[in-house]
């Protein structure tokens, strides 16, 4: 008796049926299909060598084809690569805006930037736009992007927004301020007062936010944070510049209470020394 004859379309519309639970055994034996023995299934499944000629491969992702071998790679893109260097561009400059690294009223153009940090105009573009949003930058009617020159009124306006915000800050800090973290802040207090000492304006500025945001950090509040942070890029530039004209021979005082309110837990005496270190210290500058 020959071998029975088979419907090729129907085999495949069976087997994927049975896939799919639509058909059982006896049907897809009436097309001549033969179901593996159990015992095989089984200890393959369970991981015992399967007898016969049936052998498990490790995969080879070499042996992808050609076409296929590079999409675990993934190529930057152009925007990709101009998105890295303005936000590189943007970080940099932000940071020397806030500690005073440039002078009020000091112009900033793309040409300057592009070739300051090996950028295009593109990113440096973008970055002085993002710095403009946030009050750091200031772009005239003719379209001129300078650091900001701020009045004794502007601030003293800041100088409020400080003292409303910060002492918040350090209050939801306080609950978390371990003797590490007193210690990094006695240590940064060290480096600013040799800031003073050496009469390193920029220096002077960078100890004394860095000693304000390490303790702030610790209150988990990131939105009263980037707030503040944007008070701190306004003033930077004129925080240098009054400084330099003031001349101070010792480190703020305030610093060392702040320090040891928070060793006593007082909650009340951290508020009014970080309220009175960020008020009278501006004031103090503006004359």
């Amino acid at each position: 008796m020959g071998r029975p004859t088979m419907d090729l379309a129907a085999l495949s519309a069976a087997t994927g049926a049975a896939a799919a639970g639509a058909i059982g055994g006896p049907e897809l034996t009436a097309l001549g299909w033969q179901r593996p023995p159990a015992r095989s299934l089984s200890r393959v499944r369970h991981g015992a060598a399967p007898r016969g000629n049936l052998r498990l491969l490790p995969l080879d992702l070499s042996a992808r084809p050609p076409q296929c071998r590079g999409m675990l790679r993934a190529t930057p893109r152009p925007s990709d690569l101009n998105l890295a260097a303005h936000d590189r561009v943007y970080r940099a400059l932000r940071q020397q805006i806030m500690h005073g690294e440039l002078d009020p009223g000091q112009a900033l153009t793309l040409r300057g930037l592009g070739k300051a940090y090996d950028v295009s105009m593109t990113p440096a573009r973008e970055a002085l736009r993002r710095l403009v949003a946030e009050g750091a930058l200031m772009i005239s009617s003719s379209g001129r992007v300078a650091t900001p020159e701020l009045s004794n009124e502007r601030i003293e306006e800041l100088a409020s927004l400080r003292a409303l915000i910060e002492p918040e800050l350090a209050s939801r800090a306080l609950p978390r301020a371990h003797m590490a973290l007193i210690e990094r802040l006695q240590s940064i207090n060290t480096a600013n007062a040799e800031a003073v000492a050496k009469h390193d304006a920029v220096a002077y500025v960078r100890t004394n936010l860095e000693f304000h945001r390490t303790l702030y950090l610790r209150a988990q509040a990131p939105a009263m944070l980037a707030v503040i942070e944007t008070v701190w890029l306004q003033l930077g530039p004129t925080m240098r510049a009054l400084y330099g004209k003031v001349q101070r021979q010792e480190p703020p005082r305030h610093h060392r209470l702040i320090i040891a309110a928070l060793k006593a837990g007082d909650e009340p005496g951290l508020r009014l020394a970080v309220r009175t270190d960020v008020t009278q210290g501006l004031r103090h500058l503006a004359g």
